[in-house]
């Protein structure tokens, strides 16, 4: 095993730290090319506004799902490994959801690159956390931070420019020789077996971990689907039973998964919510945000695309100076700083975000949003890392990637449900206050309230209605989407509360972080009977 105690950075830093980023680049990218194409997916399939959701969070249903398993089994069996692993099955993952022939396909393909990603791009932190210390560490970690943020808002640019020459299945193969370069270099000069552990995997509370993500999520997008609230409901049991389960089983076991001694420390839990909302409200936003530009505004999916550049130049640009903040005022100012700026952004968005809105206002959101992801993922992801021992740096580093993944999944599930829901309402009391009601069949308007490229498809049927099909399937996403965008103020709020009362200052941040290392020193320094 190899130490680095005495080190700040590993050899060829600056290398082995672009390869980190490059193979967490994979994930994320792959994380965001699918919302540009949701409505030609949809149009294609068919698709109802549920399934286009489930296509979106897919990727980061794979991905939460199997994060805290993965990352345990990378603490044990070698980081590397799983992160060429990962990096090697990225690449089919990517070819069968690009020539998928129908949703089933493409969900599952989406499903298996998430668990791709949950081989390796956990890895990536884990081992910033074992090869950097210190300062150097903070700027390392922003980096990751900011530039993995940056490269989820710059996938739908990516989407958009292939979208306008390519078919959709074009942005899920563009990633496939990005994969296979970051496949090389990291089997090529990242460093194997740095302070890894030699204590056994709780391989039954990662299956039960498994379980209760996967059942949690799918409850969350199945809940406003006519017809299947029996299936939410016991996707929703079955959530909260292995949820118990797996906590139960994690204060029981001598080699736990998640460690709740660990949990329970007040800078890991914080921060672990904290981030949760962030990396969420981004995801979330940018994924109702893109379907608005194109069904609302008659974006083109470059121009879709391009609108979330503001957001990744700000996120870059802003990163050096969260990890300075967090050095010099502490993570609980970082945090409180990042959350003002997002929920500025929120806001602009709910209150102006409507059929005649102009790309300007749309931008100023979004670079708002992005300087408040770019100040709080710095703090939210150190303060993971910092409060563990390395030895569990795979715990710290899935539970930050679960800040990203569960929280884009809940966030896109849970503000996915309510466009659903306010649009299929909003459509509904359109039609049964038109004064042509009685003339629309039960079947016409199943098709008008499944989704916005449904009704589309149904005015290009009629076009002597087209232009009030159209209008009101915009005022039906309109009312649905400003529930989407209320629900994330709601959320950031409380996040802003949480941070404010239970995250501590600076300098009792510092005794804290040194009374879990001094508890961590001897722990590992006493043998487990």
């Amino acid at each position: 095993m190899t130490t680095l105690d005495r080190h700040t950075a590993p050899a060829r830093a600056g290398l082995v730290l672009f390869v980190l980023i490059l193979v967490a680049s994979v994930a994320n990218l792959n994380l965001a090319v699918a919302n540009v194409a949701l409505p030609e997916i949809g149009r294609d399939f068919d698709a109802s506004q549920t399934q286009l959701n489930l296509i979106a969070v897919a990727y980061s249903l794979g991905l939460a799902g199997s994060v805290l398993y993965l990352g345990a089994l990378g603490d044990r069996y070698g980081r590397k490994l799983l992160l060429v692993l990962g990096m090697g099955l990225s690449i089919p993952a990517c070819v069968i959801a690009g020539f998928a022939p129908n949703f089933e396909i493409l969900f599952g393909a989406r499903l298996l690159g998430g668990v791709a990603a949950g081989m390796a791009y956990p890895t990536t932190l884990a081992l910033i956390t074992a090869l950097w210390a210190g300062a150097s560490r903070t700027k390392a970690i922003a980096l990751w931070s900011a530039l993995g943020g940056a490269m989820s808002a710059l996938g739908p640019l990516l989407s958009g420019a292939l979208l306008e020459k390519f078919e959709w299945g074009s942005v899920f193969l563009v990633t496939s020789p990005l994969a296979l370069l970051a496949l090389v270099l990291a089997a090529a000069f990242v460093p194997g077996h740095v302070n890894e552990t030699t204590d056994p995997v709780d391989n039954l509370g990662g299956i039960v971990s498994v379980v209760f993500i996967a059942a949690l999520v799918l409850s969350i997008n199945f809940a406003p689907v006519d017809g299947m609230g029996a299936v939410a409901l016991g996707l929703g049991v079955i959530a909260l039973a292995a949820g118990a389960v797996f906590l139960l089983r994690q204060s029981r076991t001598s080699f736990p998964l998640f460690d709740l001694k660990i949990a329970r420390r007040r800078i890991f839990w914080v921060a672990a919510l904290a981030g949760i909302i962030v990396f969420g409200s981004l995801m979330g936003v940018i994924f109702v945000g893109q379907q608005f530009l194109q069904n609302v505004l008659g974006y083109s999916t470059l121009a879709a695309g391009a609108s979330t550049l503001p957001a990744a130049a700000a996120m870059v640009l802003v990163a050096p100076q969260s990890a300075k903040l967090v050095e010099r005022r502490g993570s609980r100012f970082t945090l409180l700083l990042g959350y003002l700026f997002i929920l500025l952004g929120l806001v602009m968005a709910w209150l102006t975000w409507k059929e005649d809105v102009s790309y300007a206002v749309v931008a100023i959101s979004y670079v708002l949003l992005g300087i408040g992801v770019g100040l709080a993922g710095t703090p939210a992801s150190r303060s993971l890392t910092g409060s563990v021992p390395v030895a569990r740096a795979g715990m710290a580093s899935g539970t930050a990637d679960l800040q990203r993944d569960l929280g884009g999944a809940i966030m896109q599930s849970t503000l996915g449900a309510l466009l659903t829901a306010g649009y299929a309402a909003s459509l509904a009391s359109q039609i049964s206050s038109s004064p042509d009601a009685s003339s629309i069949s039960a079947e016409t308007q199943s098709i008008l309230t499944k989704s916005f490229s449904s009704a589309t498809d149904l005015a290009s049927s009629y076009p002597q209605y087209a232009d009030q099909i159209i209008g009101a399937a915009k005022q039906a996403f309109l009312d649905g989407d400003q529930m989407s965008y209320a629900a994330a103020i709601i959320v950031v709020l409380v996040g802003t509360v949480l941070v404010f009362f239970a995250f501590p200052g600076r300098e009792e941040e510092k005794k804290l972080l040194a009374q879990y290392h001094s508890i961590d020193a001897v722990r590992s320094a006493t043998p487990i009977d």
